[in-house]
């Protein structure tokens, strides 16, 4: 049975305390992980804290930076491993890992390296009472160990989303992934060490939440900032935890993010990002789409293409090429699944395609598959159009007016994404600025451009991460005054 370890001040750790991990592709198990207590978890600090004060903080920006693009390097070297890995994990096609996951995972710590690097800072000269003047200057230092809390959806992609930028701006980190996926974040402690870096910059800790390794990371008062992927219930509980010390936190949260499709839309365009947005990685994207208005002339014909679309899509194992749908992530998340396509039922819905578990051979039926699925008929109010599903669902409705379909898309408690289809440039322009959301896609859905702020508006964040942005995060600056 493979062993899945704790990495701490360079060393793999083993515990008395396992847990297993499934595969949500036939439900069988693929592995132990040993579960850290707080004795690993206050380690694993405390090696961090050390790395501070040795080698690591006293690197130069351009021998750091080189270290980690070694670590990038590595990881495109050892490609199919965390391919593997992270597909056995997720059960996700390896059609999609292979073109999202793992090159995007290995390029944050190239971008940020970039950015640090080309990073500036503020100078100024003022003058003094005796004429001779004085210069300010700031300085960026890192803010010291930070907690990274990762999710299971974008395993390594998500989690080098925060540990390239923290790296590379000095810190050291402890990263604890979520119990359902830890084996890229486990796998990254083996390139660490082959890439040179000191011991105790990168440490990972395996567990759960409450009583468990996130909850001991995230009271530790020996960690300086946290930064959190997931859903808002867990990230207000990580900032009632950081509030003891007054730390900082960086949250990505939940969604309930709509796609407006106005009537002189280019229907091509808008179906291809919608059934990406709606579908892709099995609906567990925090980005994707769970509401869909489309203005009414365009209505019928939109769901209709919708409908056939999702009903191309192949659910299938990983390293079948055909396959461009896995399972969800877990069977208990199945079972939230499914409770939505029941209640949907419950509240009127018509089921337009979907709404059940699919047929799937052999042991494959063991899995955590669930059928892609489109619902009308449901008004504001229904459940499954105000809570996050985080599935392959979606809820289509119509509208009549631009100022409507803004109020509609606009009443929820989330804020993370939104995506508009028109052909008018003003109106798209108008209706993005309007859009309580901090993130808009116009005519695309997932184009991302890593220098630009990342983050949510209302319960769906809090921070920008990104480019520039991240350095706010992940550094403190420092005023500098010289009496000249």
């Amino acid at each position: 049975m493979k062993q899945i370890l704790n990495f701490i001040n360079g060393e793999f750790v083993a515990t008395a305390r396992q847990f297993e991990k499934r595969t949500p592709l036939d439900n069988s198990v693929i592995g132990l992980v040993h579960e850290a207590g707080k004795a690993e978890v206050d380690a694993a600090v405390r090696a961090a804290h050390e790395a501070l004060e040795g080698p690591w903080g006293r690197m130069a920006v351009v021998e750091r930076t080189d270290i980690l693009n070694k670590v990038a390097d590595e990881i495109n070297r050892r490609f199919d491993e965390f391919l593997d890995a992270e597909c056995a994990d997720t059960g996700k096609p390896k059609s999609l890992a292979s073109h999202i996951d793992i090159p995007r995972g290995a390029a944050n710590f190239k971008i940020f390296a970039d950015v640090i690097k080309n990073a500036p800072t503020e100078f100024f000269e003022m003058a003094t009472p005796d004429g001779k003047g004085a210069i300010n200057y700031a300085m960026r230092r890192p803010v010291g160990v930070v907690g990274v809390v990762c999710p299971w959806n974008l395993p390594l992609l998500l989690m080098t989303w925060k540990v390239g930028p923290a790296l590379a701006c000095g810190n050291t980190v402890v990263v604890k992934p979520s119990e359902e996926t830890p084996q890229t974040a486990t796998l990254l402690g083996e390139v660490m060490n082959a890439c040179g870096v000191p011991k105790g910059v990168y440490n990972v800790v395996h567990g759960f939440g409450p009583n468990s390794a996130g909850e001991f990371l995230t009271t530790n008062q020996d960690v300086n900032a946290i930064t959190f992927t997931g859903e808002t219930r867990t990230g207000a509980a990580i900032m009632k935890a950081a509030a003891d010390g007054a730390r900082p936190v960086s949250l990505e949260m939940g969604g309930k993010n709509p796609a407006i499709v106005f009537a002189d839309a280019n229907l091509d365009v808008a179906i291809e990002a919608t059934l990406r947005s709606c579908f892709a990685n099995c609906g567990q994207v925090c980005l994707g789409t769970e509401r869909v208005y489309v203005e009414r002339p365009l209505f019928e014909t939109f769901v209709a293409a919708l409908k056939a679309g999702a009903e191309k899509l192949k659910l299938g194992v990983p390293g079948d090429p055909a396959t461009n749908m896995g399972p969800l992530v877990s069977q208990e998340h199945r079972d939230k699944v499914l409770s939505y396509y029941a209640k949907a039922v419950e509240e009127g819905a018509t089921v337009v395609t979907g709404g059940g578990i699919p047929d799937m051979p052999g042991g494959l039926a063991d899995g955590a598959w669930v059928q892609p699925t489109i619902w009308t008929g449901l008004d504001d109010n229904a459940a499954v159009v105000r809570e996050e599903i985080f599935g392959p669902c979606t809820t289509i409705m119509p509208f009549d007016s631009e100022d409507e379909v803004i109020r509609r898309a606009n009443d929820t408690s989330y804020g993370l994404a939104a995506s508009v289809f028109t052909q008018d440039v003003n109106r798209a322009h108008r209706v993005a600025g309007r859009i309580e959301a901090g993130l808009v896609w116009v005519n695309s859905w997932f184009l991302r451009d890593l220098r630009t702020p990342f983050g949510g508006a209302k319960q769906s964040g809090i921070g920008r991460e990104g480019g520039v942005h991240s350095l706010e995060f992940y550094t403190e600056l420092k005023n500098v005054c010289v009496k000249l």
